[in-house]
This record gives C-alpha cells, sequence and structure tokens, in this order.
C-alpha cells in the first residue's frame, strides 16, 4: 500500500503527465491522505489560498479544528465511491466533488477534490430567485385587476346572466363585458386577444378602457375601437377579436357586429336557434379602413343569448378528437336550466368528453357567456 511519502514521489515521478495538467486547470484540485493532511494543491489552489496549508489538515483550510460533520472525501477514501457538497470557504462559495485515488493494486489510498467556485453563480441564482418571485407578486396582482374587471350580473329583473372565465395562464387573452348603455339599452360584448400571458392581459385591460359604451350602433364602436387601437403603434401580430352587441330591453331588439371573433353566437329559445354570422376584421392594424356592419335580430321573452370563445371547442379527447360546434350546441338545446347551470354542464360535458379533471392545464382560455331575457 503507498502511503503520503509513497503518493508525494508517485505524483513526482509523474509530474509532466499528471502535475502540468493540474496547474493549467481553473478548478481548485488537493490531494488528500486517510489522514486528512492535504498533500497536493494545484497551482490555482495554492495561488487562492497560499502555499502555507501543505501538510496540514484539509479542514483546517476552512478554519475548523476537527473533521467536518460532512466530510465527503473520508466516504471517498473509505467507500470508494465519489462524493459531491458544497462548502463555504471564507466568503466564496465551492462545489466540491471528491473521488478516490487508487494505488496500482487498485486500492484507495488517497481522496482527489476537485473545487469549482459557484461564488458569482449563487450569487446569480439569488438575483434570478428574487426577480421571479418579484415577477410572480406581479403577475398575480395583474391576475387580480384582470380578473376584478369582469362583470358582475347586472342587478336587473329583466334578466339572468351569467359567465364561465377560465383563463390557461395566469393571465388570459379573454375577456367579457356587460353593462347598461342607459335604462334600456344593454351592451355586451366577448373578445379573444391575440397570444396569451401578460401581452394578451394587457390588451384586455386597452379593450376595457377603450370601447365606447355611450353609442348604439355596434359597428361604429368597433370602428371608434379599431381607429383607437392604429393610434397605438402595436405590433402587427397584435389584433383584438370582439362580438359586439347591444340590445333594446324596451323594444327587445338586438344589433350586434362582428370584428373577426371565429366563433358564431347565438339566440335561441322554445322555437327557434339563430346563428348570428357576421363577417369583420379583427381590431388590428392590418388594414387602412375597416368594414363593419350591424346586424339586427327580434327577441322574445324567455330567449337566450350565448357567446363564447374557442377555447371550449378546442378541448381535445384522447383520440385527438375536438370537442366542436355540435355537441355544444346540442347542450345547449336539451338544457333548460338557469344560465349558470347551463354553462357549467357545458364545461362539466366538455371535461368529461376529454377525461380530464379540474387540474387539467388548459391549451386555451374558456370563456362563455349566457343571458337570458325574462
Amino acid at each position: 500500500m503507498l502511503f503520503r511519502g509513497d503518493i508525494t514521489e508517485s505524483l513526482k515521478s509523474n509530474r509532466p503527465f499528471i502535475e502540468d495538467i493540474l496547474n493549467g486547470m481553473y478548478d481548485w484540485v488537493r490531494v488528500i491522505d486517510r489522514d486528512h493532511n492535504v498533500i497536493y494543491m494545484n497551482r490555482a489552489m495554492s495561488e487562492g489560498l497560499g502555499s502555507l496549508y501543505m501538510g496540514k489538515k484539509c479542514y483546517e483550510v476552512l478554519g475548523r479544528s476537527e473533521p467536518c460533520t460532512n466530510c465527503i472525501s473520508e466516504k471517498s477514501v473509505f467507500e470508494g465511491e465519489t462524493q459531491e457538497k458544497e462548502e463555504n470557504i471564507g466568503d466564496r462559495t465551492f462545489s466540491v466533488m471528491s473521488s478516490p485515488l487508487r494505488n496500482a493494486a487498485g486500492e484507495v489510498v488517497a481522496a482527489v477534490e476537485v473545487l469549482r467556485e459557484t461564488t458569482q453563480l449563487k450569487k446569480l441564482y439569488h438575483e434570478m430567485h428574487e426577480q421571479n418571485l418579484k415577477l410572480k407578486n406581479e403577475v398575480e396582482m395583474a391576475r387580480r385587476l384582470q380578473t376584478s374587471l369582469l362583470p358582475e350580473p347586472p342587478d336587473d329583473p329583466r334578466l339572468d346572466f351569467a359567465l364561465v372565465y377560465m383563463p390557461c395562464e395566469s393571465l388570459g387573452g379573454d375577456f367579457v363585458d356587460i353593462f347598461f348603455i342607459d335604462d334600456s339599452h344593454l351592451g355586451m360584448y366577448i373578445a379573444d386577444v391575440s397570444g396569451h400571458g401578460v401581452q394578451a392581459s394587457l390588451l384586455t385591460v386597452f379593450l376595457r378602457s377603450a370601447i365606447n359604451k355611450k353609442l348604439l350602433s355596434p359597428a361604429k364602436v368597433l370602428e371608434e375601437l379599431f381607429y383607437e387601437f392604429n393610434q397605438s403603434k402595436l405590433d402587427r401580430e397584435m389584433y383584438i377579436t370582439i362580438f359586439y352587441s347591444i340590445i333594446d330591453l324596451n323594444t327587445k331588439t338586438m344589433l350586434y357586429s362582428n370584428a373577426g371573433l371565429n366563433v358564431i353566437p347565438a339566440v335561441y329559445g322554445k322555437n327557434r336557434f339563430d346563428l348570428l354570422r357576421m363577417p369583420g376584421i379583427p381590431v388590428s392594424n392590418w388594414l387602412e379602413k375597416p368594414e363593419y356592419k350591424d346586424g339586427a335580430i327580434s327577441l322574445s321573452s324567455g330567449d337566450r343569448f350565448f357567446m363564447y370563445t374557442d377555447g371550449i371547442l378546442e378541448i381535445r379527447n384522447g383520440a385527438n378528437e375536438q370537442f366542436g360546434e355540435d355537441r355544444l350546441l346540442e347542450i345547449l338545446l336539451k338544457c333548460d336550466s338557469r344560465p349558470e347551470q347551463i354553462l357549467e354542464d357545458i364545461k362539466e360535458s366538455a371535461f368529461r368528453f376529454a377525461g380530464i379533471g379540474s387540474s387539467y392545464i388548459l391549451h386555451d382560455d374558456i370563456t362563455m357567456a349566457l343571458l337570458e331575457l325574462k
């Protein structure tokens, strides 16, 4: 078996092959014998600590008077396995890897420690953690703000209103609103903006603040919104699709217009089912002049107005089939409950179809709104 002096002589005799390589390393390298003595230090470590630690106990480098309780070099020597830990030397942090050093007979006679400084990495990690925590808090604040902007059901005996809003991320790109323009006119819209996350949520906030809630022509509202959007100089990749309607509760008529929403809202009752098809370009900066038109439809007591975005349609099952429009409309026609229950039935049916639970990670926002006229 090689002892301390033998190991030192072996290192010296193989200096051209071993020591020159070790001295060329940026990492600190040292060899520790079975008695915790430092019998070799490469140039980087000698210059970093000074050569006064050569021949002294390895734990003295750490300012300690006895072996570390988590000594990995001792395990490397006695168990013959590579070990790893983190260690602080002064105000510097190191990742320490200790590997067994074997002689020609395969016996473990010492441990080779490689110390890689991670001080800056730890600092960066801490800064990233703090930044991520700050960002998480800001996103949570933005989520609460966005959720607070969603409407409460109108307190009016002539109406029954419900909505479902399930963003696929903390911040959603869908939005829905309902409000009184005056005593008899009710405005209602649903929107799906480009993207998800922070950028999309900012667009929904822009939409809510920019839309004119005084005009009685949905087409004019969308046109005004289009020009307001273009004043903001947003990227071409950003856009808003929105279906906007105004209901006259006295005459029970509804005007509506569409700016690119790719699903078709429906008005239905006991003896009717009307899909409100209406072309229209999204609110964007793709064209200089949009052409929005008003559609009109008569309503009756008991009629329901259903709006939604495509997230509910695009839920897929294990066979990669979409829930789709047909299944959605079938539930609308069969269910005669209150709006809140109808929307819940649609959501539960879609989730059952896909075999998913409430913890499922959505791939798109799910937003639905249902209004019933009394």
